[in-house]
């Protein structure tokens, strides 16, 4: 008889998650042991191997959980009937706002996908593709030189725009001079700015 689901089978999942990308974070992928991940988790490690058979399988739900929240967020956020301006400052808002609790988790995706199956980085690489692809839809509204087919600069102005969200987490301070929402108009700023003279 297959062993049924506990009620908080979820909870406890989400709570190893975060105990382990902590753990990630702060050890790196190689150092870290499902002993200690555990012990982080406060959980047995007969209960952890219950929910994830290795580091690479943990390692590889903490990015596949962490990109599909920031997705979900993402086409959330996205107001399709308002000018792309509008449409681009909502999402890059909704992307800090995703990382105000989930740096390890961030870290982790990162730096953590080398430790990936072909199969399982296959299916991390179509939840990113999507994300930018949100993303490049919206600047090709901007500027639609961008997607010419001669000198095609929607995806490196599109991955130019990650480059300054994603590693956000390396400098910003909670309580600092300047808030996640400040720092959300200037890196839109800069795009909707700076996308105009981009030839």
């Amino acid at each position: 008889m297959a062993r049924t689901r506990a009620d908080d089978f979820e909870e406890k999942q989400r709570g190893i998650l975060t105990s382990a990308a902590a753990v990630f974070a702060s050890m790196g992928m190689d150092k870290a042991s499902m002993a200690q991940i555990a012990s982080h988790s406060n959980v047995s490690k007969a209960l952890l191997y219950h929910y994830y058979p290795s580091k690479d399988a943990l390692i590889f739900d903490i990015i596949r959980s962490h990109l599909n929240e920031l997705d979900a967020a993402i086409a959330a956020a996205d107001k399709p009937d308002e000018a792309p301006q509008v449409r681009l400052h909502l999402m890059v808002r909704q992307v800090l706002e995703n990382y105000r609790h989930a740096d390890d988790h961030h870290k982790v995706q990162l730096v953590g996908s080398s430790a990936l199956q072909p199969d399982q980085l296959a299916e991390i690489q179509t939840i990113e593709r999507r994300i930018v692809r949100r993303f490049s839809a919206v600047l090709r509204l901007l500027n639609t030189d961008l997607d010419n087919k001669e000198r095609p600069l929607l995806m490196p102005v599109t991955m130019s725009l990650f480059g300054m969200l994603n590693w956000v987490y390396m400098w910003f301070r909670e309580g600092g001079p300047i808030s996640r929402e400040d720092y959300a108009d200037v890196a839109t700023t800069l795009m909707l700015e700076g996308i105009k003279a981009v030839r």
